[in-house]
């Protein structure tokens, strides 16, 4: 059925004064200075805005190609649509699919919401919101490191910025709202590596005892979690009591950052569950479970709060000792045990011996060995006297002149 026009009409265009500009059924005309008419598109296709200058009357243009310039843009979009996921009439658009993800995380106890809320409402949503979610490229990725960095921001910033992208990203193509091939490949920029804090024997007994002396009853489990396995703050909170195997003293951990694991425990870790087992009863499921009888979690978020007042009641430095720090130590045990890398990567459950690397590199057995080998003390060399002018030195000339 052919469109019907009210507007741009012959006789509608032919009166049309210098300046001024007729719009109907996403096409408009424009009379210019010279008296020339221009044509152009100004539509909207898929929910997006289409703004196109098609030509002149000068140049042979007319309505009917500017009426063929929208239909093709139409059909381009129809075919986009092609291979769109089951109940949707468009693609997502990377705001839409930026608030789902949240939302999702949200019910599912996602990790780092803080920062990842942060990250996506205040950035990375401004940044790419007009653009498909399937249709986040790499030049574009580029593009917004490089404006992130002019504006004085370290690297390790925007590295955080861009892991919260990859995330996302990642989610869409796993809830099928992306193809896995419309991933973009991006990688974060070097950065300083920050140091590896490492507990003390006598500061761990520290942490310990102040962790039993708090009024959360599950805070020494917790750091006993950390310092006898090795395990991640989150995989320790989401351990159930059926994950375990006491005898074989493994903990079955089916959600790990480098897939499911069997974390290896320690023999004094499996007599302190053993006890807690029995005092909870049968019927108990989570280690950790949820302080709240109808929490919207069955399990414990976080042990930070508790474990901040541990670690300031032990007398230790909040800003260095964090839940993590309590990994770092275990596999620093390791290292400086020698045991073999291999066995270390099962043990930490990290996804690469790379990674393992950096301990070995920092308290490895071998480097205390190596500085030994050079270590020159020279006790009997080093006097008062040498260092102390005499009267025919420089400086003692220097004064009598």
């Amino acid at each position: 059925m052919a469109i019907k026009y009210t507007k741009l009409t012959r006789a509608g265009i032919k009166a049309l004064p210098v300046g001024q500009t007729l719009s109907e059924h996403g096409i408009y005309a424009k009379r210019k200075a010279n008296g020339d008419v221009a044509w152009g598109v100004a539509a909207m296709v898929d929910g997006v805005r289409i703004h196109r200058a098609v030509g002149t009357e000068a140049e042979g243009v007319t309505r009917e190609q500017a009426e063929r310039a929208v239909e093709t843009f139409r059909t381009k979009a129809r075919e986009g649509r092609l291979d769109l996921p089951a109940g949707r009439k468009n693609h997502r658009r990377f705001a839409e699919a930026a608030t789902d993800y949240l939302k999702r995380l949200e019910e599912t106890g996602g990790k780092n919401m803080k920062a990842k809320r942060q990250h996506i409402e205040k950035l990375l949503v401004p940044y790419f919101q007009k653009y498909r979610a399937d249709r986040i490229v790499s030049f574009l990725v580029q593009n917004y490191v490089q404006e992130r960095l002019a504006t004085g921001l370290k690297q390790a910033t925007v590295n955080r910025e861009l892991a919260t992208l990859s995330h996302m990203l990642r989610r869409f193509s796993k809830w099928g709202w992306i193809k896995h091939e419309n991933i973009p490949e991006f990688a974060k920029g070097n950065e300083p590596r920050k140091k590896i804090v490492v507990l003390s024997d006598d500061n761990a007994a520290k942490l310990m005892a102040a962790a039993v002396a708090d009024q959360d009853d599950r805070l020494w489990l917790f750091v006993a979690f950390g310092l006898n396995t090795s395990m991640r703050h989150s995989e320790i909170l989401r351990v159930q009591y059926a994950h375990i195997d006491l005898d074989a003293r493994r903990v079955f951990i089916p959600q790990a950052k480098a897939g499911e694991r069997e974390q290896p425990i320690t023999l004094a870790l499996a007599d302190m569950l053993r006890r807690q087992r029995a005092m909870d009863g049968e019927g108990a499921v989570w280690v950790f479970p949820s302080r709240v009888a109808k929490g919207k979690y069955p399990h414990r978020l976080s042990m930070a709060k508790s474990f901040l007042r541990a670690v300031e009641r032990a007398g230790l430095s909040p800003s260095e000792v964090t839940p993590h720090v309590m990994r770092h130590t275990a596999i620093t045990r390791l290292v400086r045990a020698g045991v073999d890398l291999p066995t270390i990567q099962k043990v930490s459950g990290h996804k690469t011996l790379a990674m393992v690397m950096r301990y070995v590199h920092v308290h490895g057995q071998h480097i205390d060995s190596a500085i030994a080998a050079i270590n020159s003390a020279f006790p009997e060399s080093i006097t008062p006297k040498l260092h102390t002018p005499s009267i025919s030195e420089p400086v003692a000339v220097a004064l009598s002149a």
